[in-house]
């Protein structure tokens, strides 16, 4: 039966960490990378990410055609995605990056191609009968943003958070590394 797990929680709560203990007695994981490597702190950040995991993982970096994360040589029974809160905003920066005011329309295009992308990965692993674990931001509980920019993206990442936890079976909230079932 195909689990879909959605966990959500703060920055450094150890939601992270938690979803990888879903997947702790299994070799044959495919971790779905969506950061991009852009600085010396983000090389040291996909440095200690790949440290916490088994070196049997194999690991798909990507921000679009996830759904091929479960292709070929990745075609396993065990997804972990870390995090929707990057690919987000790795869509979010394609898509926007010329606004110094992001328009309403594009706001909602940004939300449905992330959704869409999610929905895309959610089915094939669906219909391979598998797992897929998702990590994502919980930005809702935090003041809110001085611009506009990360106004836009707090909003956006919150409907994409409640559009994901709609698909899925399980959604966790992880604070102080202690993890409460939502759904």
């Amino acid at each position: 039966m195909p689990r879909i797990i959605l966990i959500t929680g703060g920055a450094r709560s150890g939601k992270s960490r938690y979803a990888i203990s879903f997947f702790d007695h299994n070799q044959q994981v495919v971790y779905i990378a969506t950061s991009r490597i852009e600085d010396e702190e983000m090389r040291e950040r996909v440095q200690q990410h790949q440290q916490s995991r088994p070196p049997t993982w194999k690991t798909f970096e990507g921000t679009y055609n996830l759904d091929k994360a479960t292709e070929g040589e990745y075609q396993v029974s065990h997804y972990l995605l870390d995090c929707v809160g990057v690919l987000t905003a790795n869509i979010m920066f394609d898509l926007t990056r010329t606004y110094e005011r992001i328009p309403l329309e594009l706001q909602q295009k940004v939300e449905d191609t992330v959704v869409q992308e999610l929905a895309r990965l959610i089915q094939k692993i669906i219909a391979l009968d598998g797992w897929l674990v998702m990590v994502t931001n919980e930005v809702g509980s935090s003041i809110v943003p001085e611009n506009h920019v990360a106004r836009v993206y707090r909003d956006i990442l919150g409907r994409v958070n409640q559009r994901l936890a709609a698909l899925c079976n399980e959604v966790d909230l992880v604070t102080c590394g202690i993890p409460l079932q939502l759904k």
